[in-house]
């Protein structure tokens, strides 16, 4: 019977059982939508003798470098259909991708069905994530994006990685072709089983993608969260030296926090830079207004807006000079010789920014160390995207907060505030929610003045904001607390300090005594009935 089946069979079927490590690669089945290096890697393999057998658009090409192709319905005996969405969905292909090898019954059962073998595959899959993250893209176009074939060829020859190799990605190309060139046709175990693994994360980047972009079309969390994440860059290290680190994107997502960013200059990025890079890019994309934000140990340490860049960075140094020693700094404005000569003044870990005008950089690549970014990301954050935080075992998911609009808050004091209060009560509002909890946040004229942060008191967070205040006197300032007064113990702290006017959630059952606090010194009060702790 195996003498039978080496004749039905052709050039690929052994008389006898083999072990893994035996095989030789003899026939290959191309069917790629990124046809980058395809004609180059096919006439690599035709020149190591290996057929050729393709599909559709992937045959046209080679046969149009002049290659000789089989096409996919010869094997199968069976033809595309259904505008392609069924050409290699048949199980003489699959027996000839699943076949045991080494396996007697599985070599007679082959024989039977003239199954022909296929040593090696070569797919990678119809572009989901681009389609489905094209602007004005219809769900029927996403849809028909979602690769059927694929996937399935890409997890048969994975699974019987033993005999079958499987190359997903035209990096692989030259290092496949190289390894068959000095193995006389035949690629190692050891090869196979790594790109089998390889061909195991495609496809689950590729479903993960297609369930996140169905979890998306509905409001509610979904029962089962999935994700996928893609190593970006390696970092020298942790939090702290002895942690080893790495920085991973989210497969699928529309943005991330190096995504359209380009290091221009400067030390490689590391652990604590990401954090902070992430905490400053958010924070100064509150403002539409030119504007800058300095962060030091995920806090802002100064935020203010300004006519331009240098006015703002300026201003928001000033909140808190010693702080700001090596931050890290986001401008939302270009960076111009003048503003980079002022922070070439300081002693900066990381500069951010959406443009470097003529000048700029010649300053600030004086210093080795200092890492320049420059930020082309011009797209929003998509509205229902949630926050996700890691615990030991599990993921904390909630919705990503957002900050109220005036018309939704409420004047609880006797006095309202004046309207150049309310500018500062709105700017230091944004800023507060960026200020890990407790957080106490004093402004005046769109700057910052003082930053409480991180206590576990709210009054001692009150406290800190006066004491690291630069201002001559904190006389003037209005107040920004993330959550609610219990006592009036803290606004009292305040109004003595010279604050004028406060913005807080409300809803403690000390209400009236805190308010009692402000009317009685004339304070203006504002409630925005929403809380915004950041942990």
């Amino acid at each position: 019977m195996l003498a039978i089946m080496a004749d039905l069979t052709g050039i690929d079927a052994p008389a006898t059982a083999v072990e893994p490590g035996a095989v030789q690669i003899r026939r290959a089945l191309l069917s790629v939508t990124d046809k980058r290096g395809i004609v180059d890697f096919a006439r690599g393999l035709a020149a190591e003798g290996v057929e050729l057998v393709s599909t559709g658009g992937t045959a046209r090409e080679l046969r149009e470098a002049g290659l000789e192709v089989r096409p996919v319905e010869d094997l199968t005996g069976f033809p595309e259909i259904m505008d392609g969405r069924v050409k290699t969905l048949h199980p003489r292909l699959y027996a000839g991708l699943l076949a045991v090898r080494a396996n007697p019954e599985h070599l007679r059962e082959a024989a039977e069905q003239e199954i022909e073998f296929v040593d090696l595959v070569c797919v990678n899959l119809y572009a989901f994530e681009r389609t489905a993250g094209r602007r004005g893209v219809s769900e029927a176009e996403v849809i028909e994006d979602i690769d059927i074939g694929g996937p399935t060829m890409l997890r048969a020859a994975a699974k019987n990685f033993p005999y079958t190799a499987v190359v997903t990605s035209p990096e692989s190309y030259d290092a496949v072709l190289e390894e068959l060139r000095d193995g006389q046709g035949r690629l190692s175990l050891a090869t196979r089983e790594s790109l089998a693994a390889e061909a195991f994360h495609v496809t689950a980047r590729y479903d993960t993608a297609i369930a996140g972009w169905f979890a998306e079309k509905r409001e509610d969390f979904p029962p089962l969260m999935v994700g996928a994440y893609e190593k970006v860059m390696d970092l020298p290290y942790g939090e702290n030296p002895h942690q080893r680190a790495a920085y991973y994107a989210q497969v699928g997502a529309r943005r991330h926090v190096l995504s359209k960013v380009r290091q221009l200059h400067g030390r490689e990025l590391s652990y604590n830079n990401l954090l902070d890079l992430d905490a400053a890019r958010a924070l100064v994309a509150e403002f539409t207004e030119p504007a800058c934000a300095i962060v030091k140990h995920n806090n802002p340490c100064g935020c203010a807006l300004g006519d331009g860049p240098q006015e703002a960075y300026e201003r928001a140094f000033a909140c808190d000079p010693l702080s700001a020693f090596g931050a890290i700094i986001a401008l939302n404005r270009p960076v111009d010789r003048a503003t980079a000569q002022r922070l070439d003044e300081q002693f900066v870990e990381v500069l951010v920014a959406p443009a470097y005008e003529d000048g700029a950089l010649e300053v600030l690549c004086q210093k080795p160390d200092l890492r320049v970014l420059y930020d082309e990301e011009r797209r929003h954050r998509p509205g229902r995207e949630r926050a996700v935080r890691q615990v030991e075992g599990g993921l904390l998911v909630q919705d990503r907060d957002i900050v109220e609009d005036r018309t939704e808050m409420e004047v609880v004091s006797g006095r309202p505030p004046t309207e150049d209060e309310w500018a500062a009560l709105r700017f230091a509002w944004r800023v507060c929610r960026h200020v890990k909890s407790n957080a106490i946040v004093l402004a005046r004229d769109g700057a910052t003045a003082g930053i409480g942060a991180g206590q576990m008191s709210r009054v001692d967070s009150v406290r800190l904001a006066i004491d690291k205040s630069r201002l001559e006197e904190v006389q003037g300032t209005v107040l920004a607390s993330d959550a609610f007064f219990p006592f009036a113990d803290g606004p009292e702290i305040a109004i003595a300090a010279g604050v004028t006017a406060m913005i807080q959630p409300g809803g403690s059952k000390r209400d009236p005594e805190v308010v009692e606090a402000a009317d009685s010194a004339g304070v203006a009060m504002v409630f925005t009935n929403r809380r915004h702790f950041r942990h």
